[in-house]
Formats: C-alpha cells, sequence, structure tokens
C-alpha cells in the first residue's frame, strides 16, 4: 500500500476532469443539489448575497444560487466545466449574476480580503487535495470571509463504501474508477475548522452507492483569540453514529 503522495498522478486528474466534461455534459444533472438547497436556506436566512462556489463543475448548483438573487463568483479548474457554466448563465439571461473563472485551489484565490458573504463548495474539498493543500485552502477561504461569513462544505467521509478500496495515493485518497476521492475523518473535520466556529456537521447520503457525506458549516470567527480551545468546546453534531467511527478509511469495518 502506498504511503506517501505522488504529486504526478493527483495533477493527472485536472485532464481527467477536462475529458469527462467533455463527454458528459451534464454529468450531474440539471437540478440543484440538496447540499445548495440547505446552503440556500441558511444564506437567506444570513441576508448573503456575495457567494463564492468553489469546485463549480457544469454549473448547476451556480444557476440555482444565481436563479435566487445571489451574486455568485462560481470557480473550477477545469476550462470545459467553466465554458460550460458561461454558456448556461448567457442563455438563461443570468450573466449579471454570475462571474465563471478557471482557477486552480492550490493556489491564492484572486480576490481581496473579506469579499464575501459567504463561501459554497459541494465535494471540493474531497478532490485530489493533500491535506497541506486543504488547510491552505482554509485560510484562503477565510481571508477572503467577511468577518461572521459562512463556509458550508461537503465531503465524502470514512464511512463511505468507496474508502480504502481502488488504489491508494496517500493519506486517506484511493482512486476509484479513475477518480482520486480523499475521504474525510473527524479529525480533518477538526483540523479544517481552526479560524471557524463550527456550526455543525450532518451526514447525509447521496447517489445510488450510495456516497456518503458530512455537510460541514462553517463561521468565520471575528475573535481567533483562544482559538485552540474553542474549536474543543464547538458542539460537533452528528446523527446516529460517533465520529470515533470515521477516523480512518476502514474503521467501522474493523470495530
Amino acid at each position: 500500500m502506498a504511503t506517501g503522495t505522488d504529486k504526478a498522478v493527483l495533477n493527472q486528474q485536472n485532464p481527467h476532469w477536462e475529458k469527462t466534461y467533455a463527454n458528459v455534459p451534464e454529468m450531474f444533472g440539471e437540478e440543484p443539489s440538496e447540499p445548495a438547497k440547505k446552503a440556500e436556506v441558511l444564506f437567506r436566512a444570513e441576508g448573503v448575497t456575495k457567494v463564492l462556489e468553489l469546485g463549480a463543475g457544469q454549473g448547476r448548483d451556480t444557476v440555482f444560487f444565481a436563479r435566487n438573487g445571489y451574486q455568485v463568483y462560481a470557480l473550477d479548474y477545469s476550462e470545459t466545466g467553466v465554458d460550460t457554466i458561461r454558456e448556461k448563465v448567457r442563455a438563461l439571461e443570468l450573466s449579471q449574476s454570475v462571474t465563471a473563472l478557471r482557477h486552480d485551489v492550490r493556489q491564492p484565490l484572486p480576490f481581496e480580503d473579506e469579499s464575501f458573504d459567504a463561501c459554497y463548495s459541494h465535494m471540493l474539498f474531497c478532490m485530489a487535495l493533500t491535506t497541506a493543500e486543504l488547510e491552505f485552502l482554509s485560510r484562503e477561504i477565510r481571508r477572503v470571509l467577511k468577518p461572521g461569513g459562512i463556509n458550508m462544505y461537503t465531503v465524502r467521509h470514512t464511512g463511505d463504501p468507496h474508502c480504502g478500496t481502488g488504489i491508494h495515493r496517500g493519506e486517506n485518497m484511493y482512486e476509484v474508477g479513475g477518480f482520486i476521492v480523499h475521504f474525510f475523518s473527524r479529525e480533518k473535520v477538526e483540523l479544517l475548522a481552526k479560524g471557524y466556529e463550527i456550526l455543525g456537521v450532518e451526514e447525509f447520503e447521496e447517489g445510488t452507492l450510495p456516497r456518503k457525506l458530512f455537510r460541514v458549516t462553517l463561521r468565520k470567527r471575528k475573535e481567533t483569540r483562544n482559538e485552540t480551545e474553542n474549536d474543543r468546546d464547538c458542539g460537533l453534531y452528528l446523527p446516529s453514529r460517533s465520529f470515533e467511527s470515521y477516523r480512518s478509511c476502514g474503521a467501522s469495518q474493523r470495530g
């Protein structure tokens, strides 16, 4: 079993996604995801107007947010995906509400500090990103969020049926069917929550497998004093199973 990460292998995910999006124009369907619907309810309650969407894919959630009156900045590292989003919003006359940009989230976000009310991403965090890259991304999101801003993301967790299968690509990353997935444990959620208040971590399922995911909702702290102590007392929530079950892939099978 591999013990380290092969960056060349991880980097090959970009052309793989480009080819996939080119061959399957509506890979995820046209309807918005359930996490986007959940996010919109929270955004409306919080008075959010300007949203950063990371890993926007082919734009199903981008269009949903724009139709609900949000100003959306949609980023994806697939040029094909970004072109698809631009074509969709142009056809729907939503171009004034959407800015679509190609961007690799391993690089600094191309925005000024405290630019956004909220950040949303559906399964971007569980792509082929190392823990160090995820920590960098989490800091960048915190930088561009306004004080008290919301960061909602979803990730497949270590209780997912695919975790521990396929080709091990280092850390908790496994390649199945050509796609590398980084499966999250409790510790990883907490690690990436530095500088945030954790509002909730909920477990849900998606697709026919089904995929098993966490929906993580964070609020940027207005003050980060005593951050470590606050993070420890933030009250993580998971229905039906303890976080201890999700420490690593296959943990639940090992008892």
